[in-house]
């Protein structure tokens, strides 16, 4: 792990940022209070990406359903 004064991160920021692609970078104030700087790792699926279920329910059975639970809830706001 390489360290760095906080005015050396802030004057070679670009550089420092390429360096933490490969390993963790060590950034050091007067203060002597020291953080790490690394890659967050990319993901690469998407939150939305969800596993499928197998269903005997048809489309049609769907379809249905959600015209009922919509039918009821007109009824009970009337």
């Amino acid at each position: 792990m390489k360290v760095f004064t906080y005015s050396e991160a802030r004057q070679n920021l670009s550089k420092i940022l390429v360096l933490a692609q490969s390993e963790e970078i060590a950034i050091k104030r007067k203060d002597g209070a020291v953080f790490s700087l690394k890659m967050k790792e990319q993901s690469t699926s998407s939150p939305f990406d969800v596993v499928g279920i197998k269903t005997t329910a048809t489309t049609q059975d769907i379809l249905e359903a959600v015209k009922n639970s919509r039918a009821v809830n007109t009824i009970s706001e009337a």
